[in-house]
């Protein structure tokens, strides 16, 4: 199973993320839960740096992803990452939606 955790500050703002584990719905490179997964958190760290120029503080190995923001940033980049993170977390949990057995978010403080 894939989990996820998100964590958010007292002020509900994402702080960071981890997603460990595979999905196991179906034989490697034809698994669409982990592709989704996958290309939903990865594209999700991409598009920070962007549109933003903020370079997130990246952990990866076989089936781990740890991104973690950088803090004091000006609010206006803030917003704009925070932005791009919900949007992420959305489509995380559409997929979590439909693949439940296979998929799991956990939202901590």
């Amino acid at each position: 199973m894939i989990e996820i955790t998100i964590t958010r500050s007292d002020s509900d703002y994402i702080q960071s993320f981890e997603i460990s584990g595979h999905a196991f719905f179906a034989e490697r490179g034809k698994d669409i839960v982990c592709a989704g997964a996958s290309a939903v958190s990865v594209g999700a760290i991409n598009s920070v740096y962007a549109l933003t120029g903020v370079t997130p503080e990246i952990e990866q190995g076989d089936g781990f992803l740890r991104c973690v923001i950088p803090e004091d940033l000006p609010k206006v980049t803030f917003e704009k990452i925070q932005l791009l993170l919900e949007g992420m977390v959305v489509s995380l949990q559409t997929i979590e939606e439909e693949y439940g057995s296979h998929i799991k978010i956990t939202f901590k403080k």
